[in-house]
């Protein structure tokens, strides 16, 4: 343990720093010596190694562009008038470059997704997943924004940057719905062997199942998980029946499925959204699941009235109100 090899019984004994530039250079050799407690919680990098670009390299190519900026005439001119333009996409595609992945590794650490996927491990999203359940925007997924259940009812459409004869791995898993392990998971879709960046072209091993949060369990999480194959994989132990509708059949380990796998791939890529219980999750409970649904929230059954009759006796005065249509009373009123 720390302090081990210092004797508390005899302090006086102990030779004193006699300044503080030696105090502080033995502190920082202490601090930088490798000792076992100082790895015993520490996470472990299992993403694609990141290559950091030379910091002299990005600020003279940042120089040479603020100063190719400041000659253009036309640039000037149109940011004095106010009718400057910045192109958003362009702004994207710098971000994804640069700061984006460290960016997304803030936000999955904030929301738990590398906790609840895989304990004592992390990676960089190097790869940026473009995931769309619909033509708009408001159907997009990107790091924890919220869609309901009704948005992502089908298979999203999902775009990526990929090599042409790359193999890749999409998984789609839910760490918060699992209705009676609160240390697995729902596996709600996952493709396998996917040539470049077709997904509909890869194989798939178990179909699209869409989110189904139990009522009164607040916001699920829904994490989409991109990894990168060194070769062809073959997923007979994780192929699922088709279609699959038993929660059993989908009950799911992320760490479980990369241990597995670990040697042959590599976590790329993530997105993740979040959601919460609406009508549609009824119809998948009912029709998709063939089950009961899960109700873990009290529902207030309306209040009884018995039948109106025409010549009350004994009543109150106000007897009429609780047979009225709700609206707000006019009586009264001149």
């Amino acid at each position: 343990m720390p302090n081990d090899d210092i004797d508390t019984s005899n302090l006086e004994s102990l030779e004193t720093y006699r300044s503080y530039n030696r105090y502080f250079r033995q502190a920082e050799e202490a601090k930088n010596k490798r000792v076992w407690w100082k790895t015993y919680r520490k996470r472990v990098d299992i993403g694609l190694p990141y290559c950091r670009p030379s910091r002299t390299k990005v600020v003279k190519e940042r120089r040479q562009a603020m100063s190719e900026n400041k000659r253009n005439v036309e640039l000037e001119r149109a940011s004095r008038l106010r009718t400057l333009k910045i192109p958003l996409d362009q702004v994207q595609e710098t971000w994804e470059k640069t700061g984006g992945p460290f960016d997304i590794k803030k936000l999955a650490d904030h929301y738990g997704v590398f906790r609840d996927l895989f304990p004592m491990a992390y990676f960089l999203p190097q790869v940026t997943l473009r995931i769309s359940y619909s033509q708009d925007t408001d159907g997009q997924v990107h790091y924890g924004n919220q869609l309901t259940p009704t948005e992502a009812v089908s298979a999203p459409r999902i775009a990526f940057d990929a090599e042409e004869n790359s193999l890749w791995t999409l998984l789609l898993t839910s760490p918060d719905e699992h209705l009676l392990d609160n240390e697995a998971e729902y596996l709600h879709w996952l493709v396998g062997n996917i040539p470049g960046g077709a997904v509909r072209a890869g194989e798939e091993l178990c179909h699209y199942l869409p989110p189904f949060p139990a009522r009164g369990t607040g916001f699920h999480r829904y994490i989409y998980v991109l990894f990168k194959q060194e070769k062809p994989i073959s997923f007979r132990e994780d192929l699922r029946p088709s279609p699959c509708h038993s929660l059993v059949d989908r009950t799911f380990k992320t760490v479980d499925f990369y241990r597995k796998h670990q040697d042959d791939m590599t976590p790329a890529g993530l997105a993740f959204f979040q959601s919460q219980w609406d009508q549609s999750v009824t119809n998948t409970f009912h029709n998709t699941l063939n089950m009961k649904e899960p109700v873990f929230e009290f529902i207030r059954p309306p209040v009884y009235h018995p039948p109106q009759v025409k010549y009350p006796h004994r009543q109150p005065l106000r007897y009429l109100d609780r047979y009225r249509d709700g609206k707000e009373h006019t009586y009264g009123i001149y």
